[in-house]
């Protein structure tokens, strides 16, 4: 797929990100992120824990699909050191453009305002949401819309995701939204009662379904808007600085 595309138009772009590398030139002779990872021949990758996407295994190491691929690409380009460092979800693209780490491992949608802080590389897989509710989905939930006409329904959102804007957009009201910081809190909210469904990737919302237990159940019959299904490329490098990071691992 063409690099020249432009994010916020072409179909492709509302897709999961692998890795966003960080720009760190801020002058004609300041190093590039890529000069300046090769040089030290390690790396920062930031993630939030979301099985199977980017998680923190029990003996400390990080693992997950993003981070796996950006230590291939990362050791093809000669980098021995791969660290993670764990944010919350909402906290990655932040914590990218302020420099504490220096790739974004983790499956993140694009979206156009994304688009405006970091540059996107070529997408490789797609993937739909999907819902976590109560074991035999008592409030019959199968969408947005079937949220947003009960007015009783609690919708479980994990913070700085874009379901969030698809649910407003789709009529949930924000008193029906409980925005969460990560995934386990959106099982323990459907666990608890506190939220009726919860809302994320169909890899996501099954993984959660079977970590708990007879309690709770995935609904991948998700009536969606076509747009919405997610894309997963390869590192992308931000988008006001230097892009020599976005041409190496495409």
């Amino acid at each position: 797929m063409s690099n020249s595309l432009p994010c916020a138009t072409h179909p492709l772009r509302r897709l999961f990100v692998a890795c966003a590398i960080f720009g760190l030139a801020a002058s004609a002779h300041a190093a590039t992120t890529l000069e300046t990872i090769t040089k030290n021949s390690s790396i920062r990758i930031g993630y939030a824990n979301e099985t199977p996407f980017a998680y923190t295994e029990t003996d400390g190491r990080v693992t997950g699909e993003s981070p796996e691929i950006a230590k291939a690409i990362f050791a093809k380009m000669g980098i021995k050191d791969v660290n993670g460092v764990l944010t919350e979800w909402g906290s990655l693209i932040p914590g990218l453009r302020a420099g504490r780490f220096d790739v974004i491992a983790a499956g993140m949608y694009i979206t156009p305002e994304r688009c405006k802080q970091v540059i996107f590389t070529d997408p490789q897989y797609q993937l739909p949401d999907a819902l976590l509710t109560a074991k035999g989905n008592p409030k019959n939930l199968h969408s947005y819309e079937d949220v947003a006409k009960n007015p009783d329904v609690k919708l479980a959102i994990m913070a700085g995701t874009v379901n969030l804007k698809y649910a407003r957009d789709s009529g949930v009201k924000d008193a029906q939204i409980l925005q969460v910081p990560d995934t386990t809190a959106q099982l323990q909210a459907v666990r608890a009662g506190r939220a009726d469904a919860a809302v994320g990737t169909q890899l996501t919302m099954k993984g959660l379904a079977a970590k708990g237990g007879d309690k709770v159940e995935a609904v991948t019959e998700f009536k969606d808007d076509p747009s919405h299904t997610g894309y997963v490329p390869s590192p992308s490098a931000r988008k006001t600085r230097t892009c020599a990071m976005r041409s190496t691992p495409n």
